[in-house]
Parts: structure tokens; C-alpha cells; sequence
């Protein structure tokens, strides 16, 4: 027996009733032969990590733009907070771990360079040209069915895509009219949940430390019922999943629901429509603008791959690219003086 199957029949044995084994899969867009020794979910996880989106997450913005310190989350350790905390929560609920991960690292491969201000500002081109709109969770899954490997895709398995369209609440793609809002798996629900697990509690611990709030600023409540460090957060929202999750149910209790909305709209008054943060928007809207403009004038490309462009650069290239275009060049001079 292969190691591929000697795994496929440990899922088979051990998952829940109401978790996706891989060997039950509805399979790729096109059909692939079988790795001997990985599962498809394996597989995919692979692919993903192996990509150049993936790889490009490192230089994305995840609320702090443009950091001068090291400790800040990108939208890289974003993803990768993601995917520890629904591995955790997958295996304690006996779900596939595999699948959990492989949507988990792939659910932001669309972001925008500048974070949700770049964001909200290639929405509005998209808009403007014709295309209805824009959301990260459908260019996600852009990137891996259409854009990746130069055109080809990475060819992942439905379920995948479908946790990684579906990992954002309440989203509708745009652009194909497909209905994005509720998770088709067990799995997928898991990253839906741990996704707001780990950007709720980083992201306060990012304003934290970069002093656009004060521990004292956040409601005591919060941290009473949640915890006073970032850890103890993480925990208490986990737990909480596992003691009201059950029989392919994911949820949170009505007590931490009610916590978690207190704590998104304290970032949302306090960091993310913050004074600091909000004065850079009109500079990240004019940034992309302009390039976007360059990718339908000068490059002579359709909205549809100008959006793509724009979608797929990290912030330090979209500013590299705006300075070439944009800012005037230094004159070369002998070195004599003028006069």
C-alpha cells in the first residue's frame, strides 16, 4: 500500500463523521494523477507554499504600512497565525488538518499591496471600469485558478478553493456573481473562525506596540473576559470554539461573540479609522491610481489584468514602480558649477 492510501485510510479511521477526507474529494478542474505519497490536501498545501504569491505575502501590508520596526505582522504572519490556530482547532475537533492548513495559507493570496486602504481603493477602479468591484477572497482564488504559474493555475482541489473564497463573511464575487458567503466544508468554517481569532488579537497587539492605543484604552470588559495578554486571548477565543463547536458545527458562545464585536469595533474607532492611519489613505489611493492609470494607458492592459497587476504587488514594488513612473529623475552633471 502506498503512503499516500496508508494515510487515507488513518483519515478514514480517525476524522469525524462530518470532516473531509481526502479521499472523498470532489477533486481538481482538471484531472491530475495521484501522488504516491501525499493526499490531495497535501498536496495542495505544497502548492501553495511553493508559490510566488505565497512568498510575496512577506512584503503586504497587514495594518501598520510601512513599519520601521521588524515586529509588526505582514500579511504573511498573518497567514501563517491563521493557519496555527485552525491547525489547533482541526485536530482537538478531529477535523482534516490538511485541508484546514492548505485553505489557511492560501485565504489572502489576493491581497492588495497598503492593506484594506489599497484595498478599498482598487475597489473603486474596479467599479469605475466596468467590473462591478473588488474583495481579496475572490482575487484569492483568481490567483490560484488563473494567475499563478503563469496563467496555468495551481489547479487545486474544490474544496480548497472553495474554503479560500469563502473564508471572508457575508462576500459576493463581483466579478463571476458567485455566492461566496457560507463555507462548504467542516474545514473551511474553521479558517473563517480563525482567521478573526488571529487578526482581532494581533492587530490590537500591533496598535499596542506601535502606541496608537493604550492598554488602558481598550474596554475592560475586553480584557476581563478575553484576557490582558495576546496569548491568553488566543486561548480563551479557542476554547471557547471547541466547547460550543460539535457535529460539523462551528460557533462561538453568545458571551465571546458579543466580546469579539466589542473588540472589532474598538479597532475599528481606535487603530484602523485612526488619525495616524487614516491621513495615509489619500496617499495610497493616489499611489495606486496612478499606477493603475499607467497599467490601462501606457501598458495597454484590459481593467480586468490592470487589477491583477496592481493586486499582486507588494507594497516596496507598488512604491518602486510609482517613483519610476511618477517622480521626476535627477539630471546627470559633470560637476561644475552653474555659475
Amino acid at each position: 500500500m502506498l503512503a499516500r492510501e496508508k494515510w487515507e485510510v488513518r483519515e478514514l479511521e480517525s476524522l469525524a463523521p462530518w470532516a473531509c477526507a481526502s479521499s472523498k474529494s470532489r477533486g481538481r478542474a482538471r484531472e491530475e494523477a495521484h501522488c504516491p505519497i501525499r493526499t490531495v490536501f497535501q498536496r495542495d498545501r505544497d502548492r501553495v507554499i511553493h508559490s510566488k504569491s505565497f512568498r510575496r505575502l512577506k512584503h503586504k501590508t497587514q495594518v501598520l504600512l510601512l513599519p520601521e520596526s521588524d515586529h509588526p505582522r505582514t500579511r504573511l504572519t498573518h497567514t501563517l497565525e491563521v493557519a496555527q490556530i485552525a491547525r489547533t482547532i482541526s485536530r482537538a475537533l478531529c477535523l482534516n488538518e490538511d485541508l484546514t492548513e492548505a485553505i489557511a495559507l492560501a485565504h489572502d493570496l489576493g491581497h492588495t499591496p497598503f492593506g484594506h486602504m489599497g484595498e478599498r481603493t482598487l475597489a473603486k477602479l474596479a467599479k469605475e471600469d466596468g467590473l462591478g468591484g473588488f474583495h481579496h477572497a475572490a482575487q484569492s482564488l483568481r490567483v490560484v485558478d488563473c494567475l499563478e504559474r503563469d496563467g496555468a493555475g495551481l489547479n487545486l482541489t474544490w474544496e480548497v478553493r472553495m474554503g479560500i473564497a469563502q473564508h471572508s463573511k457575508g462576500q459576493v464575487d463581483v466579478r463571476s456573481g458567485f455566492d461566496l458567503a457560507d463555507p462548504s466544508t467542516v474545514e473551511a468554517w474553521v479558517v473563517r473562525v480563525s482567521d478573526s481569532i488571529a487578526y482581532l488579537n494581533h492587530d490590537l497587539d500591533d496598535a499596542l506596540g506601535a502606541g496608537i492605543v493604550k492598554k488602558s484604552d481598550v474596554p475592560a470588559e475586553i480584557l476581563t473576559t478575553l484576557g490582558e495578554s495576546h496569548g491568553q486571548r488566543i486561548d480563551a477565543l479557542v476554547l471557547d470554539v471547541l466547547a460550543c463547536s460539535g457535529e460539523g458545527k462551528i460557533s462561538f458562545s453568545d458571551r465571546f461573540l458579543a466580546q469579539i464585536e466589542m473588540l472589532r469595533r474598538f479597532l475599528y474607532d481606535a487603530v484602523y479609522s485612526s488619525e495616524g492611519i487614516k491621513k495615509e489613505e489619500p496617499k495610497v489611493a493616489h499611489v495606486l491610481r496612478t499606477l493603475y492609470e499607467h497599467a490601462r494607458c501606457e501598458l495597454c492592459l484590459e481593467p480586468e489584468n490592470a487589477i491583477d497587476r496592481i493586486s499582486g504587488m507588494t507594497d516596496r514594488y507598488a512604491l518602486e514602480i510609482f517613483h519610476r513612473i511618477a517622480v521626476p529623475a535627477s539630471w546627470p552633471c559633470d560637476g561644475a558649477s552653474a555659475g
